[in-house]
């Protein structure tokens, strides 16, 4: 369904945002190895994120994963634990203020890279491994997004996250 783009609703969706920053970049080298911690990594348009063991493996729908670090918190809270931690949930780059839901269906950029929101990351099986009881239904709703890139670059901690239309 479209929306008209003259509708109350349209505008609302694309009032200015307030643009959020990378706080945390991690590679996936192989699978259920241990995350590597970057302050910088290159996204590239046909293979997205370089050293992900994703990378070139999904048709660039999940070029590379996303969650805001507010939700971090949130997820700890429905576990009980102190802290969630980023590794613990194997998403590629956590950003901090900017509502990542609200970036659905639009390109945003990461510095000069540009991406493109494909979707919502869901959480996987192994949460319940990783987090322990609970954790896959603590992540629920809380999982962050999937993009692919459409413009490639490096991106870094620290990096301004804005949404680019």
């Amino acid at each position: 369904m479209s929306l008209d783009p003259a509708s109350p609703l349209a505008r609302l969706l694309d009032a200015p945002m307030r643009p959020g920053r990378v706080v945390w970049i991690g590679l996936r080298p192989v699978r259920r190895a241990p995350m590597q911690v970057v302050e910088a990594a290159t996204l590239d348009a046909e293979q997205g994120l370089t050293g992900d063991h994703y990378s070139s493996r999904t048709g660039g729908a999940r070029h590379v994963t996303l969650i805001q670090s507010e939700h971090l918190s949130a997820i700890a809270a429905h576990l009980g634990p102190d802290a969630v931690t980023p590794d613990q949930l194997r998403r590629n780059i956590v950003v901090a203020g900017i509502n990542l839901a609200a970036l659905k269906g639009r390109r945003f950029m990461l510095g000069d890279v540009v991406l493109e929101a494909t979707g919502e990351c869901h959480p996987c099986s192994r949460m319940e491994e990783i987090l322990g009881a609970g954790g896959y239904n603590a992540v629920r709703g809380h999982g962050g997004i999937t993009a692919r890139v459409v413009s490639g670059g490096m991106v870094r901690l620290g990096d301004a996250v804005a949404r680019a239309d």
